[in-house]
């Protein structure tokens, strides 16, 4: 049954029910009937400190459309990262079943499948609008499915930020060099492209970046852009804001649902779900647009040095990145069928966005 289907034959159940009794009819539709499907409450953990109104807003708008759509039967709670489990242990709260769902980013968990960075962003990978389109017609859906089978997880992405600013800085990097021996918030593979210039990774959830980086644990940090970065205050423990994002040009952000869950849920909540997820996708992006560039102007105005990272550090991180891919591929059979997948994906749609988005941008520009 279609989703549009599913859901409009919620609001029509109930008056429909004693129709079919009484002409002795029995639907062949799945227990879309209001009075037949269940109460349920569920809890997700999540990666994200509250006070980030966006990316938590994600896991937030998930759950609110979920206890809509069914009105008040099903609904989820949405908790903290730190709440219930820390931001980096999502994916194995709802992969044991202390939890039933959470929402997190698939790249902080490639210690356990490197593959699994495919799913939030990788350095010089897809922008947002690309990544949804591999998401949604390209099998990257089906590829982080098969990905999570492993960790009895299902998943379906539920927020983007966009492409991502470049870090904060207590110094100038002008050029590869600068980079060595720097201690650097960064996870993913983007981390792991920092660590072959030179970088000193650190991997911190958003609620410890910004202690690290004012006392001086680490020289650097990235998390978002202007929006996330002011609340967190990261603009108070380093001057030099650097872009663009190069690792992340179009992060995904997902809903995580244990399997076992999953599959005892009716077909409707399943469809609810998927849809709840598909408009937190849709929201997250709209928001994050409609606000960071204020919130730049702010942070520019506030002392803030805004700078570009140089051709040099750009050129060596792209050439470190690709050589690192296929390094991966040779060694991980998994790996290179995804990542062979999803680069003739990203060749292909970047040729089209040549000649339409980039020309157009680049003449507006």
């Amino acid at each position: 049954m279609k989703r549009r289907e599913i859901i409009k034959n919620i609001s029509i159940s109930a008056g429909t029910t004693a129709v079919l009794a009484s002409c002795g009819q029995t639907s062949d539709s799945p227990s879309v009937q209001t009075n037949e499907l269940p109460n349920l409450r569920w809890r997700m953990v999540t990666s994200w400190p509250k006070s980030l109104d966006t990316i938590f807003g994600g896991a937030q708008t998930v759950c609110d459309r979920v206890k809509a759509l069914t009105g008040g039967r099903f609904t989820i709670e949405p908790y903290a990262a730190g709440e219930i489990v820390p931001g980096l242990e999502v994916l194995d709260a709802v992969q044991n079943g202390t939890v039933q769902c959470g929402h997190t980013a698939s790249y902080y968990y490639i210690g356990k499948n490197p593959a699994l960075a495919f799913g939030t962003s990788v350095p010089f990978g897809l922008t947002a609008q690309q990544q949804n389109a591999w998401f949604y017609y390209g099998g990257g859906i089906e590829t982080m499915h098969k990905l999570y089978a492993d960790f009895n997880i299902i998943s379906f992405p539920a927020g983007n930020s966009g492409t991502q600013m470049g870090g904060w800085f207590k110094q100038e990097v002008k050029s590869p060099s600068d980079l060595n021996g720097l201690k650097m918030r960064i996870p993913g593979l983007g981390g792991q492209v920092m660590a072959l210039l030179g970088v000193n990774v650190q991997v911190l959830p958003g609620g410890e970046i910004f202690l690290a980086l004012d006392r001086g644990a680490i020289d650097a940090a990235e998390w978002v852009g202007p929006y996330d970065d002011q609340k967190l205050g990261l603009n108070k423990a380093a001057s030099f804001y650097y872009y663009p994002g190069w690792w992340e040009p179009g992060s995904t952000f997902e809903l995580q649902i244990n399997k076992g869950e999953w599959d005892k849920l009716p077909e409707v909540y399943q469809e609810i779900l998927k849809t709840a997820a598909m408009e937190a996708n849709l929201r997250m992006i709209s928001k994050y647009d409609a606000l960071n560039g204020k919130s730049l102007q702010e942070l520019i105005a506030g002392g803030t040095k805004l700078i570009a990272y140089s051709p040099e550090i750009l050129q060596a991180a792209q050439k470190a990145a690709f050589a690192k891919y296929e390094e991966d591929a040779g060694k991980d059979a998994t790996f290179k069928e995804v990542y062979e997948q999803w680069n003739k994906f990203r060749q292909e749609i970047s040729q089209w966005n040549k000649i339409n988005e980039l020309s157009f941008s680049n003449f507006i520009a």
